[in-house]
């Protein structure tokens, strides 16, 4: 496998000093940055994809900015003036919190997040209430992108394949940590198609938005935590993604909580499994680890 691609980075995870944004370079107008987990527990990860004639900003974090989060400034250092479209893996509010910073931004699109307008800019066809499981282009220039419709966790959810680095970017539908399956039915078509796009292409990394795991099989990090040490690796496998996917379908039948070595699935959450999350979350808030000190 001969790709353009580099992931060797030790990310950023609460420990003080840290940057507002961690800047990876991760091959050529390929870019990966994180969000400080002082600034927003999410801690999101974006993904900038930059070609010949326009660049694509996937997602823009958990809080507006740019105080704390200068993405704008960031982005621009990164492409100068070459035209930019703001768009999302999904339409939750850490993904999307900052695309006021590029409203004044000059030949800038912002792909607004409801399901209406995921689905008019990128050409996807008509399918009731979320978007339909087909597969769209997107061109950059000089870099063609794939564009699936991957409903389940949110109705307007994408995953982006690039063929340049072989990224395979999954949102928040497969990553290392907490996978919330709302519309669960939707979720395991949504896993069929990536892995059936994965058997047929170059796929290099599988690639999510958050990463809630420890490196110990099956544990994943409370959520609310603003302090990550020994954290898991970003990127996942082809192998996992099928991991994912069996282990989906094995619980298909059985709502709520499933946990696994490398993610851990909700499964149509009730009420009772988001307060117990909640509730250790709160508890580690009063008595967890916290990031060691700044040395004086």
């Amino acid at each position: 496998m001969n790709l353009d691609v580099s992931l060797d980075v030790t990310w950023i995870h609460g420990t003080a000093g840290e940057p507002d944004i961690q800047l990876h370079r991760a091959g050529d107008g390929t870019f990966i940055l994180r969000q400080n987990k002082a600034v927003t527990y999410e801690a999101p990860f974006l993904f900038l994809l930059a070609g010949d004639d326009r660049a694509l900003l996937l997602d823009t974090g958990a809080t507006p900015g740019p105080e704390s989060f200068p993405l704008r400034a960031t982005v621009d250092e990164l492409i100068g003036d070459l035209p930019l479209v703001v768009a999302h893996s999904h339409g939750h509010g850490d993904h999307v919190a900052a695309d006021g910073q590029f409203a004044d931004r000059p030949h800038t699109t912002i792909v607004d997040r409801d399901l209406e307008a995921v689905r008019a800019f990128f050409g996807f066809g008509p399918a009731d209430d979320r978007l339909p499981g087909e597969t769209v282009t997107f061109e950059l220039g000089g870099r063609t992108l794939s564009i699936i419709g991957s409903p389940g966790h949110h109705k307007a959810a994408i995953t982006v394949h690039d063929p340049r680095t072989g990224f395979l970017l999954t949102g928040d539908t497969v990553l290392p940590g907490r996978l919330y399956a709302f519309d669960y039915p939707e979720f395991l078509a949504t896993l069929d198609r990536l892995v059936a796009f994965a058997d047929e292409h170059t796929v290099s990394y599988v690639l999510g938005c958050h990463v809630e795991m420890r490196q110990q099989p099956r544990r994943d990090f409370p959520i609310g935590a603003t302090y990550h040490p020994g954290e898991r690796r970003l990127e996942m496998t082809v192998e996992q993604l099928r991991q994912v996917r069996k282990a989906a379908h094995d619980v298909a039948g059985r709502r709520g909580v499933h946990r696994f070595d490398d993610f851990v699935i909700y499964n149509d959450p009730r009420q009772g499994d988001l307060l117990r999350l909640l509730v250790r979350g709160r508890l580690h808030k009063l008595i967890g680890r916290r990031p060691p000190r700044r040395t004086p």
